[in-house]
């Protein structure tokens, strides 16, 4: 059994990731709104990064050092590379340093994200275009993981 190793110390409560266009002006905005009215320290990548900073390595260390991340997965959170890459480190984090990851699944199906059916395949074949299969693997393994965690959603089953 793999062991967690020890975490950086802590500077954040929750590390939201989520694809701007989709959410940024409404739901994550209400949520954000919603952790810091309640005394939670809250990464969001617009309120957050210090001016100066490289904005991957600013990000990478937030995520490092947030007790748990909300993935909010969006219709098009599978087009951005950059929320895949932070989704890597999130899932990363959880395995080394028994991060939470709370997924929820804003307009899009659970099953839609772990099968990549839809806007989630749309984005993959333009993945595999630009990036190769090698990368695009990763992050498929990531949404399906991901996917695979106990979550919410905001579809109407």
């Amino acid at each position: 059994m793999a062991s967690v190793r020890e975490a950086p110390s802590w500077k954040f409560h929750v590390f939201l990731s989520f694809r701007g266009e989709d959410t940024r002006n409404g739901f994550t905005d209400h949520l954000y709104a919603a952790f810091r009215g309640r005394g939670f320290a809250v990464f969001r990548d617009d309120e957050e990064l210090e001016r100066g900073e490289v904005i991957s390595h600013a990000l990478l260390k937030a995520i490092d050092e947030s007790l748990c991340s909300v993935v909010v997965l969006s219709p098009h959170y599978a087009s951005s590379r950059w929320c895949l890459d932070e989704l890597l480190r999130i899932l990363e984090s959880r395995a080394n340093f028994g991060r939470n990851v709370l997924p929820i699944f804003y307009d899009v199906d659970p099953a839609d994200v772990r099968h990549q059916r839809g806007t989630f395949a749309e984005a993959f074949a333009k993945h595999v275009e630009r990036f190769g299969s090698d990368e695009v693997r990763m992050w498929r393994q990531a949404l399906k993981d991901v996917a695979a965690l106990s979550g919410w959603t905001s579809k109407d089953k």
